[in-house]
């Protein structure tokens, strides 16, 4: 009988254990720590203004006008925060 009644209390502890154990493991993962957010320089030439962001696969495009520069679109990878390349809009 000695034996029945330990092997229910170290289950039950067990029990208790593992569900604590789970709901620290959810409370992780909901409240994770977000990332700082992404910073990028474009480098351009003062008064540039953007004019809108798109997703474009895995980077952003970013359309961007003024600055004494024809319109033009920098797309911006967010992993490595560089700009890796721009499309020029052709002047009329």
């Amino acid at each position: 009988m000695r034996a029945l009644q330990a092997a229910v209390i170290v289950m039950g502890v067990l029990i208790v254990v593992g569900t604590v154990a789970l709901a620290v493991a959810i409370a992780n993962r909901l409240g994770g720590r977000s990332s700082p957010p992404a910073v990028v320089s474009l480098a351009e030439p003062e008064g540039s203004r953007i004019i809108g962001i798109a997703g474009a696969g895995d980077r952003l495009a970013v359309h961007i006008a003024g600055g004494g520069r024809p319109d033009r679109i920098l797309l911006v990878d967010p992993a490595t925060r560089r700009v890796v390349g721009q499309i020029l809009a052709a002047e009329p």
